[in-house]
C-alpha cells in the first residue's frame, strides 16, 4: 500500500486564521468533474500544475487510488502517479478535466511506474512541470522509504519529457539528481518558472525540514546537468556544493509563481507549524518576505500541497491544496496586492467548523435550538467536520458576529444541504448594530452540497451578524453546512461569479446557487 506525501505530518498547528477559501473539489467523486466515474480517480494528492503551451493546464498526482479505503491515503488499483488536463479559463466556480493519459478506456494511468517496494523504491512522486517550446518536462522524486511523520528518504529527482501532450514520456538524457548518503541533497523536490530565458528550479530536500534553493539553467539547455548554475547567496556557481538557502527551514511542497503582470515573485509552501504560507520576492534570488499565513491546518486538518495554477489572474491565487483524510485535492482561492501582502481575507473564524468539537460557549458560532458539529470525514464538504441543525418542530439558527468596514460590499458564501421533510431555511447577514444592508438568500430543500452566496453592503454597520436558520414545520429535518466565508468584494459590486446554475435577486445581495458540472 501506498503513503504519500502527507504521511509526514507531524507538527502542531498554530492558531493563525486562514486567508483561503474554497472554490470547489478538484478530484474525486464530489469534484467539478467526477473524476472517479471518469478515472477511477476516487482518492489522491498533490495538483502540480503547468501550462502546456497549447490551450490547456496539465496537472500531476501523486499517489492515487481507485478503491480508496477513506481516512488517509490507502486502497486497491493503486498507482503512483497520474495525469490529467484541463482547458477551464473560468476558476471562480472549480476547475474542470477533460483529458487523462489512460492505460485503459476510463482509467488514468500512471505517468512514471515505480518497484512499490519499500526500500528500493516505494513510489514515484511528481514535484514539478513546466512546458519549452513545445516540450512538456516533469520532475519526480523516486521514494525510496517512508520514515517517522515528516521524514521520507528520496533516490534521485529526475526530469522525464514528453514531445506529444503528455501521451508518452521519457527519461533519455535527461538531468538527475542523485540523493546523498545521508539524505541531504537540496534539490530534491523541485518548482519550476520560466523568466528572461531560464528555467528556475526551485528545490528543497527530501522531508518537510529543509530550506529552499535555488538553480537555473537556460531553456535550450535544460538536459544537460553540466549547464546548469547554483545560487552561492551571492551569485552563480557552476558546483552544486556552493548552493545556499534562499529561505530558511522549514520549507515543504514547495510552489512558486511569477505575477506576470506586477513581475512578483510568489512562493507556496508547508511550514514548521503545517500551515499553508507565502512569501513574495521582486527576483526570485530573494530577498523573501516574512511569511504569511495561506491556510491554517487549524481550519484544515492534514492539509498540505498548495500548488499554484499557472492562470492566476494578476493579484490573485487559484492553489491545488490537498487534504489526508479526505484524501483528495481542492482549489483554494486568495487575493494578494501590488506590495504581494494577502487582502480581502475570509473575516469568519472557524469558517471550516474544525476548531472545535460543540457549537457555542466561547466559540465564535452560537446556536439557538438544536445543533452541533459532526466528525464525520466521509460528510463533511471538506476536511473532517461540518455543521448540522436539526428537529422536528421550532426553529433552529447559527451565527456569528464580525467587525466589517462600513459603506464596503461583502460577499457571504456557505456550502449547505438539507434532508428529511421539507422546509424553509435562511443564509444571511444583518448589521450588528446601526443601520446597513441586510443579506437573506431563501432556500428550501437542497440536494447534495451546493455553495449559496450573496453579497451586502454595510451601509453605517461597523459589524455584521451572519446567520444560517431553518425553520422545522413537522417531521424530521436537518441542515448541514461546511465551508462559509465572509469577503470583502474587489469593488465589482457583487458581480456575479462565472458558472453560475441558478440565480435569482433577493434581499440585499445576488444569489448564486453552485452545482457540481459534469
Amino acid at each position: 500500500m501506498a503513503i504519500s506525501l502527507a504521511a509526514a505530518g507531524g507538527a502542531s498547528a498554530s492558531e493563525a486564521g486562514s486567508s483561503v477559501v474554497l472554490v470547489e473539489e478538484m478530484t474525486g467523486a464530489g469534484a467539478v468533474t467526477d473524476t472517479a466515474a471518469q478515472w477511477q480517480v476516487e482518492g489522491t494528492d498533490l495538483g502540480i500544475m503547468w501550462d502546456d503551451g497549447h490551450g490547456g493546464v496539465l496537472t500531476a498526482f501523486g499517489d492515487t487510488f481507485g478503491d480508496w479505503s477513506g481516512d488517509g491515503g490507502g486502497g486497491g488499483d493503486w498507482r503512483s502517479n497520474v495525469l490529467l488536463r484541463s482547458t477551464d479559463t473560468d476558476l471562480t466556480d472549480g476547475m474542470s478535466f477533460d483529458w487523462a493519459l489512460e492505460d485503459a478506456p476510463g482509467h488514468a494511468g500512471e505517468i512514471i511506474g515505480s518497484a512499490k517496494v519499500p526500500g528500493e523504491e516505494h513510489t514515484t512522486i511528481p514535484t514539478a512541470g513546466i512546458e519549452i517550446e513545445g516540450r512538456q518536462y516533469l520532475s519526480y522524486m523516486s521514494v525510496r522509504e517512508w520514515g517517522d511523520p515528516g521524514q521520507w528518504w528520496t533516490n534521485f529527482a529526475q526530469l522525464v519529457y514528453s514531445d506529444d501532450g503528455g501521451q508518452t514520456w521519457r527519461s533519455d538524457g535527461m538531468s538527475r539528481w542523485e540523493n546523498d548518503a545521508d539524505g541531504s541533497s537540496p534539490l530534491q523536490m523541485h518548482a519550476f518558472v520560466r523568466d528572461d530565458g531560464y528555467l528556475y528550479v526551485f528545490g528543497t530536500p527530501n522531508g518537510r525540514f529543509g530550506a529552499a534553493h535555488l538553480a537555473r539553467v537556460a531553456e535550450d539547455q535544460v538536459a544537460d546537468q553540466a549547464a546548469y548554475e547554483y545560487f552561492t547567496g551571492q551569485g552563480w556557481s557552476a558546483d552544486p556544493a556552493d548552493l545556499q538557502p534562499v529561505v530558511d527551514p522549514s520549507v515543504a511542497e514547495l510552489s512558486v509563481h511569477r505575477d506576470a503582470e506586477t513581475g512578483l515573485w510568489l512562493m507556496v509552501y508547508l511550514n514548521e507549524d503545517v500551515d499553508l504560507v507565502l512569501r513574495t520576492a521582486t527576483e526570485p534570488t530573494g530577498p523573501w518576505s516574512e511569511a504569511q499565513v495561506l491556510a491554517s491546518s487549524a481550519d484544515y486538518p492534514g492539509l498540505y500541497g498548495g500548488y499554484v495554477h499557472p492562470w492566476s489572474p494578476s493579484g490573485e491565487l487559484y492553489l491545488a491544496m490537498s487534504l489526508w483524510g479526505g484524501y483528495n485535492v481542492a482549489l483554494m482561492h486568495a487575493a494578494y496586492d501590488a506590495d504581494g501582502q494577502l487582502v480581502r481575507p475570509n473575516l469568519l473564524a472557524d469558517p471550516s467548523f474544525e476548531r472545535s468539537t460543540d457549537l457555542g460557549a466561547d466559540g465564535p458560532w452560537q446556536l439557538t435550538g438544536t445543533g452541533g458539529i459532526d466528525v464525520s470525514i466521509a460528510d463533511a464538504k471538506l476536511g473532517g467536520q461540518h455543521f448540522w441543525l436539526r428537529d422536528s418542530q421550532g426553529a433552529a439558527e447559527l451565527t456569528q458576529t464580525v467587525p466589517v468596514r462600513p459603506h464596503t460590499t461583502y460577499r457571504l458564501t456557505c456550502w449547505l444541504r438539507t434532508g428529511g421533510a421539507s422546509g424553509p431555511g435562511v443564509l444571511g447577514a444583518r448589521p450588528a448594530a446601526g443601520s446597513g444592508g441586510e443579506l437573506a438568500v431563501d432556500f428550501t430543500d437542497l440536494e447534495g452540497w451546493q455553495q449559496l452566496s450573496g453579497t451586502v453592503d454595510t451601509g453605517s454597520a461597523d459589524s455584521l451578524q451572519v446567520y444560517i436558520s431553518t425553520t422545522f414545520d413537522g417531521g424530521d429535518r436537518w441542515v448541514q453546512g461546511d465551508d462559509c466565508s465572509l469577503v470583502e468584494t474587489a469593488g465589482d459590486g457583487g458581480a456575479a461569479a462565472g458558472g453560475v446554475v441558478g440565480a435569482g435577486l433577493l434581499a440585499g445581495g445576488l444569489l448564486l446557487i453552485r452545482r457540481r458540472r459534469t
